[in-house]
């Protein structure tokens, strides 16, 4: 938004701006909508007040006006009451403004227009040239004018024009000014930044309260205000400040979402319900729309100006006004004004002349008012902290009906509380109440849309038809017998069809009925609200007959869901009118991506069967599996505290034994998506200054503005398990970092933000102590019993390894730490069964089914089988012995068109395995 010459009247010559006033009238006498470069034209030449400029010019008149003219009567007229000012004659007058300049005059004269009119590609040009005067020509002959100079305030008119009426011009420009006839005329054209705006002044009816704040009050009177819950705390400090004689001026500082307007609206409902002490009584509450002040504030001074006014207003005492600016910190926040307007408003909030309400956010509250300690003086601190998920349901309650009202819809009791729920278990980046309502408002909205789209039941019985119809296509002429088979399914068909189609428009029809009603029962119930804050006592009758109409209303919704419960009941039809828990769990799903409906309804069944299921996909640690599903299990029922992670787990063993394969399936377990898995290297962390990349980088570094590789993608996936891999080789700072999320499940990245790690499975893997497990596991093989004696020794030996390296506060903060042993032959022929599986369905995708012999898998984990190295030669050896040598097979021509492959050992030599078709 710019701000344009033509509210600045005083940069122009009293007779320049008299052009832009006949200009004006003559765009109203052609009944145009907008004010343009062509009324301007038309004024100046047909004119008689500014004869004087244009006789001087070698111009043909006639000719100019005829062209203007023609121009004029092709201009649309003005179908409305709007009156614009156009952006081309906004860009002339910046250009004569700039002539204005180069010349070193003090105001923009005829002259300066002259120039700029030649300058306009649009018309001013072609207009000259037709009238045989050229821009150099134009130039040329403004030489004989008389001189302006940075000494004279404009022309010695005396000597070019004696301006008729001239005590009739400037009254009316003195009543131009005073009224701003421009500035009311003039809407904001939204296209261009060049085009003038609208700017809301104040008028001889008007108020600068009226133009640029809401009263609240009197929304409350018209029961246009939603319901709140709770908040008796912060609004009994709220009323408590606003009442005291100095500084009384409360200020409300919460994360956004946690409803700091809120408690705004409720005090105003409180003063109209007369609920408040006497000294805040038939007060009101003005909210200032910042939109509208801020609007059309290019220079310096105006914003500060505009909020003069309305302290001025609001420091009558007659009037009894209390300003309520919600986030306040937007008009302290500017560089280029925070100081003056800092400056208007201390002096009254210290005084207590002005009592003002503001709201904010913990960092906006630091960055912008307790750094100026003067401000952070004004204004009383109450703090408004997130809604627990019990008040938030209750807060759900109160406001469901506004929302039901909006889509015509019914939304369940236990939908609110479900949303309630599940956004403070899975949505982390926001705050109650306002992310359960977000919940309310898309799984509402999404069921209306629902409603209207066709259920898959019509899809499916349509999709039925469909083929039945292509059959018959394809037997025309051909079997009578198959024919007359098809068209009684097609017939049978097309009545279930049309009989699915009846249902479903029924209960769309009841569904619009009850949309109807339901607007119905909101208008009536503000209505009675109104009614009975104004004027109940003269509208009794009228009350109670509003009343009796609100009951009809309600009775007549309770017919059409009974309606909807028998259609649905007899006609066994899956169409719903109410939102349900599992539209909740779809919404929450597709914010976050974890499939929601599915982890809740199966979550006790998979806690249940933990261990079965990783024990499918990790071999030969039952152990370690139960230690993982019993803490698991414990977090999950409540047993441990709300602040920290699910779990906590510091692996040990040797390499390649299942540590990171356990993560993997464990977060496919948890989640349902191995996507979940967060993975960490913790060897590209050796270095102090690549710790800072957990965080992000500290302001000023590359890499600021993209957040921490840990804390980002926790941000981004806050349920998800986090894999430290080889923790050992991280740098000591990486363990000061990890305390604080192991102990209270939180960190603070660079940006600020703090990220929730309550939500997290948190893994460690270490090879620390693999050395001492590979040789227990070893001394245990070689001998049939296993000593008590050897297993403590292996347990202090891994002791002393953790305490040795890791320090104490540390360890004592892992809920497990987890011991893996080493792979036998007999678990890595069970690994080496799982991964042929894999190939198996590789190949089965091009129809080939392959065999192993168990002969083969049993060769293949003796000659793989290195304890050292768990199972990670198995890879290696499935690829030289099968996956190779098959590869080759199968693009030999006796393996051509081969559907079976049967892998076995060669009976004459026992090292060959062989390849047979079948």
């Amino acid at each position: 938004m710019r701000e344009t010459l033509t509210s600045s009247p005083e940069l122009f010559s009293d007779i320049s701006w008299n052009l832009l006033l006949l200009g004006e009238e003559t765009a109203k006498k052609w009944d145009h909508s907008e004010f343009n470069i062509e009324h301007i034209i038309h004024t100046l030449f047909s004119s008689s007040e500014f004869f004087a400029f244009i006789e001087k010019l070698s111009i043909d008149q006639d000719t100019v006006l005829d062209i203007t003219e023609d121009f004029l009567e092709e201009t649309p007229t003005n179908e409305s009451d709007i009156f614009t000012i156009g952006e081309d004659l906004e860009i002339l007058l910046d250009n004569a403004n700039q002539i204005k300049i180069q010349w070193g005059s003090r105001l923009i004269e005829i002259p300066h227009l002259l120039i700029a009119l030649g300058r306009d590609l649009r018309i001013g040009n072609y207009v000259f040239e037709e009238g045989n005067l050229s821009m150099e020509k134009l130039e040329e002959e403004l030489k004989f004018y008389p001189i302006i100079n940075q000494s004279q305030d404009s022309y010695d008119y005396k000597n070019v024009i004696e301006i008729n009426n001239q005590s009739n011009f400037e009254s009316n420009k003195e009543t131009l000014v005073k009224e701003e006839k421009f500035e009311k005329a003039i809407v904001t054209l939204p296209k261009s930044e060049l085009q003038i705006e609208t700017k809301k002044q104040v008028g001889k009816d008007d108020n600068a309260l009226s133009i640029y704040g809401k009263d609240l009050t009197e929304s409350a009177k018209k029961g246009l205000l939603d319901p709140v819950i709770g908040r008796e705390n912060e609004i009994n400090n709220l009323m408590r400040v606003l009442c005291r004689r100095n500084k009384n001026n409360p200020i409300l500082i919460g994360n956004p979402g946690v409803g700091k307007t809120s408690i705004a609206k409720l005090l105003a409902q409180l003063i109209v319900d007369k609920k408040v002490p006497d000294s805040l009584k038939d007060l009101k509450i003005i909210s200032l729309d910042l939109g509208a002040l801020v609007s059309g504030t290019k220079f310096r001074g105006q914003l500060e100006e505009r909020l003069s006014l309305i302290m001025q207003e609001l420091n009558n005492p007659s009037q009894g006004m209390i300003l309520f600016v919600d986030e306040i910190h937007s008009i302290l926040s500017s560089d280029r004004s925070s100081t003056d307007i800092s400056n208007i408003l201390k002096p009254l909030l210290a005084e207590g002349e002005l009592r003002c309400i503001g709201t904010t956010t913990p960092e906006k509250f630091r960055e912008n008012i307790e750094k100026d300690q003067a401000l952070n003086n004004c204004f009383q601190k109450i703090a408004v902290n997130e809604p627990s998920v019990e008040l938030s349901a209750k807060i759900l309650q109160g406001i469901k009906k506004k929302y039901e009202s909006h889509h015509g819809i019914r939304i369940s009791e236990e939908a609110v509380n479900y949303s309630a729920k599940l956004a403070d278990r899975y949505i982390s980046d926001k705050c109650l109440p306002d992310k359960a309502i977000d919940l309310i408002d898309e799984a509402a909205a999404q069921l209306k849309i629902d409603s209207n789209n066709k259920p898959q039941i019509i899809l499916q019985q349509e999709n039925k038809l469909y083929t039945i119809d292509a059959k018959l296509n394809n037997l025309q002429g051909e079997n009578i017998e198959a024919q007359e088979k098809l068209l009684n399914m097609r017939q049978q068909s097309e009545e279930k069809l049309n009989v699915l189609f009846d249902n479903w428009n029924n209960l769309r029809k009841e569904m619009e009925q009850l949309s109807i009603l339901m607007k119905e029962e909101d208008k009536l119930t503000k209505q009675i609200k109104d009614k009975s804050n104004r004027e109940i006592e003269n509208d009794l009758d009228f009350l109670e007959k509003l009343q009796e109409e609100l009951s009809e209303i309600k009775n007549e919704i309770q017919k059409v869901e009974g309606n909807f419960k028998k259609i649905k009941k007899n006609r066994n039809f899956p169409f719903k009118y109410q939102v349900e828990p599992d539209d909740i769990a779809d919404v929450v799903s597709k914010i976050t991506g974890i499939p929601i409906s599915k982890v809740v309804s199966n979550e006790r069944k998979k806690l249940v069967n933990l261990e079965t299921e990783l024990s499918e996909k990790v071999i030969g640690q039952e152990k370690a599996i139960e230690a993982v599903s019993a803490a698991i299990r414990r977090a999950r029922v409540g047993m441990k505290s709300p602040k920290r992670p699910i779990g906590s787990f510091l692996f040990m063993g040797p390499t390649g034994v299942g540590k990171t394969e356990l993560a993997k399936s464990l977060a496919t377990a948890l989640f349902d998506e191995e996507d979940a898995l967060l993975r960490l290297d913790m060897s590209e962390y050796m270095e102090k200054n690549a710790v800072a990349r957990l965080l992000g980088a500290p302001p000023g570094y590359v890499g600021y503005e993209e957040g921490g590789q840990l804390t980002e993608a926790v941000r981004r996936k806050p349920y998800s398990v986090i894999l430290l891999d080889e923790i050992e080789k991280a740098h000591t700072e990486v363990f000061n970092i990890l305390l604080q999320v192991l102990d209270e499940g939180r960190l603070t990245d660079s940006q600020g933000r703090t990220v929730d790690f309550k939500n997290t499975v948190i893994i460690m893997t270490s090879n620390l102590a693999g050395k001492s497990i590979l040789e227990y596991s070893q001394k245990i093989s070689k001998s049939e019993e296993k000593s008590e004696k050897d297993k403590q020794s292996l347990n202090d030996s891994i002791s002393n390894t953790l305490s040795s390296f890791f320090r104490p506060e540390f360890l004592n903060r892992i809920d497990e730490v987890v011991k893996f042993d080493p792979l036998s032959i007999n678990e890595l022929q069970k690994i080496i069964i799982l991964q042929t599986e894999d190939l198996k369905n590789l190949l089965l995708e091009q129809k080939i089914n392959i065999t192993i012999d168990k002969k083969v898998i049993n060769k293949i984990a003796n000659d793989s089988f290195e304890p050292e190295y768990g199972a990670r030669p198995l890879s290696r050896e499935l690829r030289r012995q099968i996956e190779n040598p098959l590869a080759g097979k199968l693009l030999e021509v006796n393996f051509k068109n081969t559907k079976n492959i049967t892998i076995k050992l060669n009976p004459a030599n026992k090292d060959e395995i062989v390849f047979r078709p079948s």
